[in-house]
């Protein structure tokens, strides 16, 4: 089993996004042992934002109320996935890289409309592509 966490600032917009896209794109693909995480550096137990949740929504994915999640303790066994170079610096893994080392950064749309958002999710979308085609060539998977 590979386990995955995302991680930004507040885990209520841009992790719990990735969280919720790379579960749907990993059992559209099957792939069936990667576990899918999200935590936020400095996460307070905030509630999804609202405009996450609805935009996840539009585009058919879980977009269900969750308490963010802070991230705590570093496991060896998790591959971290940093939304930012920024947010790389605080993880103290040697698992761990970013989405600018994928497909792009991802712009923060906390607080911002809808259109944000959903730009936000759709460079998620292909960070996330990318790294499950990454996940697969490691294992000789087409």
């Amino acid at each position: 089993m590979i386990e995955i966490c995302f991680v930004c600032t507040g885990n209520t917009c841009r992790s719990i996004m990735a969280e919720r896209i790379a579960k749907k794109m990993a059992k559209e693909r099957k792939i069936k042992d990667v576990k899918f995480s999200s935590a936020g550096i400095y996460a307070t137990g905030e509630n999804i934002a609202k405009n996450a949740s609805l935009v996840l929504k539009k585009l058919g994915y879980d977009g269900r109320s969750r308490k963010s999640v802070k991230l705590k303790k570093i496991k060896n066994n998790t591959i971290y996935v940093a939304v930012t170079n920024e947010h790389k610096k605080f993880v103290n893994s040697k698992k761990v890289l970013s989405f600018d080392e994928l497909a792009g950064a991802v712009g923060d749309p906390y607080g911002q409309d809808l259109d944000v958002y959903e730009k936000s999710a759709r460079q998620i979308e292909k960070n996330v592509a990318v790294l499950l085609d990454k996940i697969n060539v490691l294992r000789g998977v087409k």
